[in-house]
């Protein structure tokens, strides 16, 4: 009887270790997920305001370039770029969101002393390639509350705007997005999207 009860008070010791252990695993996984998953489209939109700020730029400065969150929000690009008549060129940039929501459940704010990083590099304009990364810590509200850090890096091919061949643009389906979203509670997610 005793040995039983010995037996079933082990079992159910290591029963409820196994589920802590992988219940908590799974979540901050989960978390980390969701959170860089309400920033995914909001990737894109970044690269294609700094693509807007290169074409109309003048100086060295690019003029702050804006759009909306699919739900709310807005999202700011501003920076630097590489002057001149070479043929390489890049763009050092940072983010602004205020707000920003593209799916109604998580709202991104970032802070105004710690910018997200967007930096650029174009090679052989207007139909080389393009690298870049993405790199910074985003707060979050809504479903998820905390902080998501973004440490991505993306590559792709260059083309020329079709309407208008002295400006350019990335090449659709071409840019590889890699890196790791990371939750405030330390859960990792793998990040490999091709856009």
């Amino acid at each position: 009887m005793k040995s039983a009860a010995r037996l079933a008070m082990r079992f159910g010791c290591a029963a409820a270790l196994f589920a802590a252990a992988c219940g908590s695993s799974v979540s901050s996984e989960e978390e980390a997920r969701r959170a860089y998953l309400g920033l995914d489209s909001h990737i894109d939109k970044a690269i294609t305001l700094g693509f807007a700020g290169f074409n109309s730029a003048s100086s060295a400065n690019i003029s702050p370039q804006s759009t909306i969150g699919a739900f709310s929000g807005m999202l700011t690009v501003s920076g630097q770029v590489d002057q001149g008549a070479s043929a390489n060129k890049g763009m050092r940039l940072v983010e602004d969101l205020v707000g920003y929501s593209d799916d109604g459940k998580l709202v991104y704010v970032t802070s105004s002393s710690a910018q997200p990083a967007l930096n650029m590099q174009l090679k052989n304009i207007p139909t080389g390639t393009l690298s870049g990364t993405l790199v910074g810590t985003y707060n979050m509200s809504g479903d998820l509350t905390g902080t998501v850090l973004l440490n991505l890096t993306f590559n792709g091919t260059l083309q020329a705007n079709a309407v208008d061949p002295k400006k350019v643009e990335r090449k659709p389906g071409s840019t590889v997005i890699t890196g790791t979203a990371t939750s405030g509670s330390g859960g990792v997610y793998q990040v490999n999207v091709t856009r």
